[in-house]
């Protein structure tokens, strides 16, 4: 186990993707700060400048490469030969791009502290009551916690998609479908007022967890859930996802 963790790690340092992500963040983060207004800022602190979408976007396409790659140029051959089971190839690159997701949070938070006392300096005062009646550095760190579940739902949907389909460009493709339109067909399905008790258990719903913490009073409307709800279903679909992704990897013939 730790030879494979060991392994993904070497890969991961060595993509170019890796290391441009986190100044492609900054940039994402600095348009979002300049795109909206400044009634919102307390709104952007809690969310570090809207940083859990573009952590999704980064999310996806490395993981999308992660086995898509592999399958294709068969070096998934290799690591199969040197691992004692398969189930330490999977949950090892499972732990390290969860891994990854925990460094772009934190690093979002760094850039967040960064940007209110330069670019985006405001009235607004980390101590001051905002959503849920918390402080903002409160809501800060509990959107962070949120948000992580909600990546990591994304990693295991995701990885479930790659070994389903072995070409990394439709993995990509559809893996960016699910997750930023995969929320509005959700909306739609439930805006039908049909089998809504069990619609709204449906797993595209589930990505809105960290959208409605931020706005509840818009957010429930649409996902017909509490944030409890939500958060007890992503946990619920990481574990299937996961699970449904290991069996393919391991019945999968290379």
């Amino acid at each position: 186990m730790f030879y494979s963790i060991k392994q993904e790690f070497y890969k991961l340092r060595h993509k170019k993707i890796a290391w441009i992500a986190p100044i492609i963040l900054l940039v994402l983060m600095i348009l979002a700060g300049y795109a909206l207004n400044c009634e919102e800022h307390k709104l952007l602190l809690v969310l570090c400048f809207d940083a859990p979408d573009w952590i999704m976007f980064i999310l996806v396409v490395i993981g999308a490469t992660t086995f898509s790659m592999e399958f294709q140029n068969n070096a998934i051959l290799t690591l199969l030969y040197k691992a004692t089971n398969k189930v330490y190839v999977y949950l090892s690159k499972y732990i390290v791009l969860f891994l990854y997701d925990v460094f772009l949070h934190i690093l979002a938070l760094v850039y967040t502290f960064c940007l209110h006392y330069t670019l985006f300096r405001t009235s607004a005062v980390w101590t001051m009551t905002y959503l849920y009646s918390q402080s903002i550095w409160e809501n800060m760190l509990t959107a962070f916690m949120v948000d992580l579940v909600t990546t990591m739902l994304i990693i295991t949907l995701v990885f479930l998609l790659s070994c389903l389909i072995n070409n990394n460009a439709i993995v990509v493709t559809l893996s960016f479908l699910l997750v930023f339109m995969g929320q509005t067909v959700s909306s739609n399905l439930l805006n039908l007022n049909k089998f809504v008790n069990v619609m709204r258990w449906n797993p595209l719903n589930m990505l809105n967890l960290t959208r409605q913490f931020g706005n509840y009073s818009m957010y429930v409307e649409t996902t017909h859930l509490n944030n409890n709800q939500i958060l007890i279903g992503s946990m619920f679909y990481i574990i299937i996802f996961f699970i449904l992704g290991y069996l393919i990897f391991r019945k999968k013939r290379y």
